[in-house]
C-alpha cells in the first residue's frame, strides 16, 4: 500500500486581500497587518480564514513498498499552482492513503479553495463514487472513510475539545516534535525570504506525523511489534543517508530522547 503523509505550510494570501478588502496601495507587510487586524477585530484573534491561506510548501513522506522518502513538492522558486499540481499528481498516479495531523481542519479545505482559485483538476481525489464505485465507500472526502486518515481527528474521536498539537504528541511519544520553527512564525520567515527553513520545518512536521501514525498502526494491530521497530529502524537509516542539516538535527533529537519505545 501507498501512503503519503502530508502538511502544508501557508502565509496570508495577501493579493487576495487586497481585492477583497481593498488594500490596494499597501505592501506585502502592511497588507497583511490589515488583514491580521481585520481578522482580530472579527474573532479576537488574527488566524486568517482557509481561503485566504497561501500555499508556500507541502511537504511529504511517501511510503512504498520497501522505500521511504521525504522531501518538498517542487522547489523553492515554485509558486503555489505548481505546488498544487505535484500534490494532486501523486494522488492521481499512485491513490495513496493520504495522512495528516489536522488534515481535515485546515490542510484539505486550504487545499481545496487554493485549487478551485488555481483550477487545479484531480478528478481522483474528488471521486465519490462516480468513476469508481470502490469510492463510493472509502474516498479521500469522507471524515469517517481511511483512504484519509486525520490522527488528530480520530483520535479524539472526532471531538474538538480532545485534539492535541503535534508536537506534544510526539514529544510525549518519544518523538523529536518542533525544533526551532513554528506555524506561528512562517510569514515573517517567508517574508524573509528563507523559502528552505520553511521547507526544512514542514518535512521534520511530516516526519513527525509518519512516525506518530506507526504507533497508531501497532496499538491497531496492523503491524506488531517487530513490523514497527523495522519501520523505525527505516526511518532512521533514511535519516542517516540524506546528510542535509535538518534531518541529522531530527535525528540528534530523536536518539537523544529516552524513556519510551520511540
Amino acid at each position: 500500500m501507498n501512503v503519503l503523509v502530508f502538511d502544508i505550510e501557508t502565509v496570508p494570501d495577501v493579493a487576495g486581500g487586497r481585492r477583497l478588502f481593498g488594500l490596494e496601495g499597501l505592501d506585502d507587510a502592511a497588507a497583511a497587518e490589515a488583514m491580521f487586524a481585520l481578522r482580530r477585530q472579527e474573532t479576537g484573534n488574527d488566524f486568517l480564514r482557509h481561503h485566504l491561506q497561501r500555499i508556500v510548501a507541502i511537504s511529504a513522506v511517501f511510503r512504498s513498498r520497501d522505500q521511504i522518502a521525504v522531501w518538498s513538492l517542487g522547489d523553492e522558486q515554485s509558486g503555489e499552482k505548481t505546488i498544487l499540481e505535484k500534490f494532486f499528481q501523486i494522488i492521481e498516479r499512485y491513490s495513496p492513503t493520504l495522512v495528516s495531523w489536522n488534515g481535515s481542519g485546515f490542510d484539505l479545505p486550504v487545499l481545496h479553495y487554493r485549487a478551485l482559485l488555481h483550477g487545479v483538476a484531480s478528478p481522483r481525489y474528488w471521486d465519490q463514487g462516480q468513476d469508481d464505485k470502490n469510492f463510493k465507500w472509502n474516498n479521500y472526502l469522507s471524515r469517517y472513510h481511511d483512504r484519509h486518515t486525520d490522527l488528530m481527528d480520530l483520535l479524539a474521536l472526532y471531538n474538538n475539545r480532545a485534539f492535541v498539537p503535534l508536537d506534544q504528541m510526539a514529544s510525549l511519544l518519544g518523538f523529536p516534535g518542533k525544533m526551532g520553527m513554528s506555524g506561528a512564525k512562517v510569514w515573517d520567515a517567508f517574508h524573509g525570504g528563507d523559502i528552505k527553513g520553511i521547507r526544512d520545518y514542514c518535512e521534520t512536521d511530516v516526519l513527525n506525523t509518519w512516525l506518530v501514525y506507526l504507533r497508531f498502526q501497532l496499538i491497531r494491530g496492523v503491524i506488531m511489534e517487530e513490523g514497527y521497530q523495522a519501520e523505525l529502524d527505516m526511518v532512521k537509516e533514511y535519516l542517516v543517508r540524506e546528510t542535509r542539516p535538518h534531518f541529522q538535527e531530527f535525528l540528534q533529537h530523536w536518539q537523544g530522547t529516552t524513556g519510551n519505545k520511540g
